[in-house]
């Protein structure tokens, strides 16, 4: 079985990482075409006070991207001298590498600006069980700094059932939930926008919309115009190529109200993989190696193929997923 982390992965003292300042947006240069991963797995040393919420916070990941990078290692104490993983590799949402594009299933925003050869990435909260986010493509159509919170009906009544009456209005200010900063969504009722709670970026903690952390909101605040496209899309099978080698990254599906899916996985991998034409039918597979990265959902690129020429082999014992 291939290691989940790449041998290049780097090895890097939290004390050292902490000294650099507050880590800010996840630029990376955007690969040469053909290829589709970003950046390295990291990992780093825990101190005793560390939490993977703080460390999430502090790298821009969300919490469930750690918990699955981390398997077996208590989120709320790692302990000092731990080995924590920074699962800040990725493969590059399929499709066009333009505007604003959500991937759901890994709780994840990418961000290609026009005119620049980077793609910047964010972890994401999205729509929690019942208030599933929507898969659509949409634009930006407003921002607004300092945005006051009208809560919906719905909303109100759900908080007045545990005994909490919110206002007609929330004024802007660190009691509000929307942040410092929103953008507005040609799909009604949906937005992107900051949060007065930190814990929650990269779960299922809203009511639909995409909660960022409130630096990482701001920054997109001064990137992002007014008419950018917004791809969304719930994608948990992803394959990339990177220097000859095919990868594949794997995350929890979810369903359509946000839950965790209950699917066929053998399916959706050949789904994912079929949307690949350009791999479909060129590859060598491992399908034992699919199996396990499918298996570990533990969101990071796993090599699992390499391209062959002319004619495509199918290699190792028949795929079946559990």
């Amino acid at each position: 079985m291939l290691s989940r982390i790449p041998a290049f992965a780097r090895c890097l003292s939290l004390a050292a990482l902490c000294a650099a300042g507050p880590v800010s947006a996840l630029e990376f240069p955007l690969p040469p075409p053909g290829e589709d991963i970003i950046g390295q797995v990291q990992t780093v040393t825990a101190r005793y006070e560390d939490t993977f919420a703080d460390l999430a916070t502090r790298y821009d990941l969300g919490y469930l991207e750690m918990i699955a990078a981390n398997p077996g290692v208590d989120a709320w104490l790692p302990g000092a001298g731990t080995q924590i993983v920074l699962p800040t590799r990725f493969i590059l949402p399929p499709g066009p590498r333009e505007g604003i594009v959500i991937n759901l299933a890994e709780y994840r925003l990418y961000y290609y600006p026009k005119g620049r050869n980077v793609v910047y990435t964010f972890p994401l909260g999205i729509g929690r069980e019942g208030w599933g986010s929507p898969v659509s493509t949409t634009k930006v159509t407003a921002k607004t700094p300092n945005p006051t919170w009208t809560p919906p009906a719905s909303v109100k009544a759900e908080h007045a059932a545990d005994g909490d009456i919110l206002p007609n209005v929330v004024p802007a200010g660190p009691d509000n939930p929307l942040g410092p900063f929103k953008f507005g969504l040609g799909l009604p009722g949906y937005l992107i926008h900051g949060s007065n709670k930190k814990f929650g970026i990269g779960m299922r903690t809203s009511h639909g919309c995409f909660r960022m952390y409130n630096n990482n909101v701001l920054e997109m605040a001064d990137m992002v115009p007014v008419g950018t496209t917004v791809r969304i899309m719930s994608e948990p099978y992803k394959f990339g190529v990177s220097g000859g080698k095919v990868y594949l990254e794997a995350h929890t599906p979810l369903d359509e109200s946000g839950k965790p899916s209950v699917v066929d996985k053998h399916t959706a991998v050949i789904n994912a993989l079929l949307k690949r034409e350009d791999l479909a039918n060129s590859l060598r597979i491992n399908w034992d190696e699919v199996r396990d990265v499918v298996a570990a959902e533990d969101g990071m690129p796993v090599e699992i193929a390499v391209p062959t020429t002319p004619a495509p082999v199918v290699g190792g014992a028949p795929m079946t997923l559990q």
